[in-house]
């Protein structure tokens, strides 16, 4: 593979930085740190500009908060300027990489994304179901994967791929972030961390996007050129495996355990599984059949839940009715591409939005 020059010519450009300006304030451009930041926009990217050009850019401090998002995970937001930063490299490094990538990988990828997923999977099921096989399936779950990225590791994957010494001190100053010390929760139940020098990505980071997919980009290739998979699909770290041999899938799995160990020092988690494809496949949400598929049961309470609070949020007046509006067609969006018209019909019929006197 031809390694990448030239690049940090096109990162440090100022168009690209107001580019990337613009990417970075989408639907947040009255966001007291964004206002603050546009109010003297030449200057600051200027100033960005020049500490790139120089090398005397240093990563901000990150804000840290928790989601519940299907899970209590912690996210770590970077100041407003570091997120221009992150959207420059982004901006550059993301359409190079992405070429690299097998076609079955779907996460964070322009033209893929969740509803490709779950159809090409489906179209696959189908496939394999008409020669009434009755194939399995292999799931792998990879332990606590954003915690658990290697710097080293990915610093050699991105030296591999990267030739511009300027592009590596900045990707290298951004994964060795001296405010960040990522490590493992405790427990599934345990959200506090031990904190470990040289391992894990920060959830939000728009890099991290980018080097959790690059990272297992690395497995992708070695099951396709190496373990000759056709029926391999991936979305950031949920893998699914599909043959007619569930004897073939265990032989799969010994080896990619292997690889994951040796190669990229993850872990595969107790809730990896082989099964008959009859049981349906739970993937991005949804519990997929040859002939139908249905939210996961996670997925619907999760839905029912954000809509009961927002309907208490909009009779409290801390909502628009427009929030309100675009939660509920994304959650439309979604219940269309699967089975489950009394669902949606019980949501439209129960939700009406009333404000408290």
């Amino acid at each position: 593979m031809k390694r990448l020059g030239h690049l940090y010519e096109r990162i440090v450009d100022y168009e690209n930085l107001y580019n990337a300006y613009l990417n970075a304030r989408k639907n947040k451009r009255f966001r007291g740190d964004v206002l603050e930041f546009s109010h003297n926009l030449e200057e600051n990217l200027i100033q960005i500009q020049n500490e790139l050009i120089y090398k005397t850019y240093k990563v901000g401090r990150y804000r840290e908060f928790y989601v519940y998002d299907p899970k209590k995970r912690l996210v770590m937001a970077l100041p407003f300027k570091d997120r221009v930063v992150q959207w420059a490299i982004y901006r550059v490094l993301e359409p190079v990489f992405d070429r690299q990538f097998i076609y079955d990988s779907y996460a964070c990828r322009k033209g893929k994304g969740v509803q490709k997923a779950a159809d090409r999977l489906q179209y696959w099921l189908r496939k394999l179901d008409r020669g009434r096989k009755n194939p399995y399936y292999l799931k792998l779950d990879i332990s606590k994967y954003f915690y658990r990225i290697d710097h080293d590791v990915l610093m050699g994957i991105l030296r591999r791929k990267v030739k511009d010494q300027d592009v590596l001190w900045l990707l290298e100053k951004i994964v060795r972030s001296e405010d960040t010390k990522f490590g493992i929760p405790l427990g599934d139940h345990d959200f506090e961390q031990e904190r470990i020098d040289g391992v894990g990505m920060p959830i939000g980071n728009l890099t991290s996007q980018l080097f959790a997919n690059l990272y297992l980009n690395e497995l992708d290739q070695y099951a396709k050129h190496e373990l000759h998979l056709h029926y391999y699909i991936r979305y950031m770290d949920d893998v699914i495996v599909l043959h007619e041999s569930k004897q073939e899938l265990r032989k799969v799995l010994e080896e990619i355990d292997i690889f994951l160990r040796s190669e990229l020092r993850l872990q595969l988690n107790n809730k990896t599984a082989i099964r008959p494809i009859r049981q349906g496949i739970e993937f991005v949400g949804y519990r997929i059949w040859p002939t139908h598929r249905k939210l996961k049961k996670k997925t619907a309470k999760k839905m029912k839940r954000r809509l009961r609070y927002l309907k208490k949020a909009y009779a409290r007046g801390e909502v628009s009715a427009d929030e309100v509006r675009a939660t509920l067609m994304s959650y439309l969006g979604l219940m269309k591409h699967a089975d489950c018209h009394r669902l949606k019909q019980k949501i439209l019929r129960d939700f009406t939005l009333k404000r408290s006197v």
